[in-house]
């Protein structure tokens, strides 16, 4: 029998650089059809085992069992909660902070931003799920203010933003628009002219945005847009304009 060596994707940030993480692209995986790579969302129409399969593969390239890869029933809030050990039943929430050694803790994205999180002198780690809904009402503060809570010091945290859907890829109406600068009128600068009275917005920008407001130590993208590189990426906006009837999910991981 011969053995089967699997190869997957893993995209790092400098600004972790020391602390183990990782953004999983779809490649290496054992999924097929439209979910073709490695697929690790359970909420997709993808066969139940093989996204165990997927995520036991994410899990053993962080060196942790499958157990200990954690993610949270996301549901574009701003909640962000701290695990020490996995849980029994996944908490709705959109991000995780942890400060155990030995727990990988993870969030699922399509487009929207998957944020790692690290005060690597403090050992206080997080990872959060950020689509334009959770940035807007705060999920990055608020997992800021919970790593806080688990010791972390703000002028020792470092962010970094993993594949996301960029700006070029990202049309929205002028309803999307208001949203933004009623909330605030300078968020008009993540907005440019698309075709046809929309807009093109800036996900990522506006991510950053948030974090440096934050005045935590440190926050960069990775610059990979998820729309637009089909071979390594899942992307939900994609998938809707191809006509396909679901897509695949991408992990992003972080572990002490």
């Amino acid at each position: 029998m011969t053995a089967v060596t699997v190869s997957l994707e893993i995209l790092t940030s400098p600004v972790l650089d020391g602390v183990r993480h990782g953004f999983f692209s779809r490649r290496g995986g054992a999924s097929s059809g439209i979910f073709e790579g490695l697929n690790c969302g359970g909420g997709s129409s993808d066969q139940a085992e093989i996204v165990a399969m997927n995520r036991d593969r994410a899990a053993r390239a962080l060196d942790v069992p499958p157990t200990h890869l954690v993610t949270v029933n996301q549901v574009h809030s701003a909640t962000a909660v701290t695990l020490d050990a996995p849980p029994a039943d996944r908490p709705r929430a959109d991000a995780i902070v942890s400060t155990t050694p030995g727990l990988a803790i993870a969030v699922l994205t399509a487009d929207c931003q998957p944020v790692l999180f690290a005060d690597a002198e403090a050992g206080v780690i997080a990872a959060a799920h950020a689509g334009w809904r959770g940035a807007l009402d705060g999920i990055l503060e608020a997992t800021i203010e919970e790593m806080e809570a688990q010791g972390a010091r703000r002028e020792n945290i470092r962010a970094a933003i993993g594949p996301s859907i960029s700006q070029a890829a990202y049309e929205v109406g002028q309803e999307f628009l208001e949203r933004f600068c009623d909330d605030d009128p300078e968020n008009a600068r993540f907005f440019i002219n698309g075709a046809s009275g929309k807009y093109l917005f800036d996900l990522p920008g506006y991510g950053l945005k948030r974090l440096r407001d934050a005045e935590i130590a440190g926050a960069e993208w990775t610059r990979h847009c998820t729309y637009r590189d089909a071979n390594r990426f899942y992307s939900y906006r994609r998938a809707t304009h191809r006509g396909e009837a679901d897509y695949g999910r991408l992990l992003s991981a972080i572990r002490l």
